[in-house]
């Protein structure tokens, strides 16, 4: 993709209404955006996935007991579009993230810029890079997981559908969980369109109660494709260790 074009898409994203998203987030435990991506950028973003020299890891999910399908997590330095998507959609969660840390009393701030928060990143020994790209196939799924990399986690991560929905791919909704103390697991399936990210936690967020906020685990998957192929671009913030 040419210098144009993510310039094009970090505008998109700047002039996204960040209240409306900070608004589900803190009501809803994630929020979905409008497509960002074009078909061309999907496609090209899916291709991705088989050129070798962009990538430094291979994960079969089924041989972890992670599912079926497989991931690549990028090399450094990333592919210009997924490093814009990255810087630009940080700042805005990071002034969310801050938010969150002052209801449920914790000690950590982030700092504005991702370039910043990478620095404290790869201080703590977290050097490599975890955006990636997914595959799924008929039959595959994801169980439902966190993606927690070492001691330093940014609070929230994006996932944006590569594929389009019943033409590409049927089945394979993405799902959310969360658990409320002392209470049972609830489900929400998250419908996307091609293009589309969906923002959730990574691990927790903060929910309200009749005393102040509380923390509510969270785990995120991916149902079984009955059909189809099914890509994704995952953008996690905190680099791995």
């Amino acid at each position: 993709m040419t210098a144009s074009t993510t310039g094009t898409l970090a505008n998109r994203l700047t002039h996204l209404d960040w209240t409306a998203l900070a608004a589900a987030l803190d009501t809803d435990g994630y929020a979905t955006t409008r497509p960002l991506l074009s078909p061309e950028d999907c496609a090209l973003l899916a291709a991705c996935y088989d050129d070798d020299a962009l990538f430094r890891r291979r994960v079969v999910m089924e041989r972890h007991g992670y599912g079926q399908g497989a991931y690549r997590y990028f090399a450094y330095p990333l592919p210009p579009v997924v490093a814009a998507l990255r810087a630009a959609l940080y700042p805005p969660l990071a002034a969310i993230a801050n938010r969150w840390s002052e209801w449920l009393r914790i000690d950590r701030r982030y700092p504005d810029t991702l370039d910043a928060y990478l620095e404290r990143c790869h201080a703590a020994g977290q050097t490599r890079p975890t955006p990636l790209v997914l595959r799924y196939g008929a039959g595959d799924y994801n169980r439902m997981h966190q993606d927690l990399y070492g001691d330093e986690v940014f609070p929230m991560q994006a996932t944006f559908l590569l594929s389009r929905p019943d033409a590409d791919f049927t089945g394979g909704e993405f799902i959310l969980t969360e658990q409320r103390p002392r209470m049972q697991s609830r489900a929400e399936v998250v419908p996307l369109a091609l293009g589309e990210a969906v923002i959730f936690p990574v691990r927790e967020r903060p929910a309200q109660g009749k005393r102040g906020f509380h923390r509510v685990a969270m785990r995120h998957g991916v149902s079984r494709l009955r059909s189809g192929r099914r890509n994704t671009l995952g953008i996690i913030f905190h680099d791995a260790s």
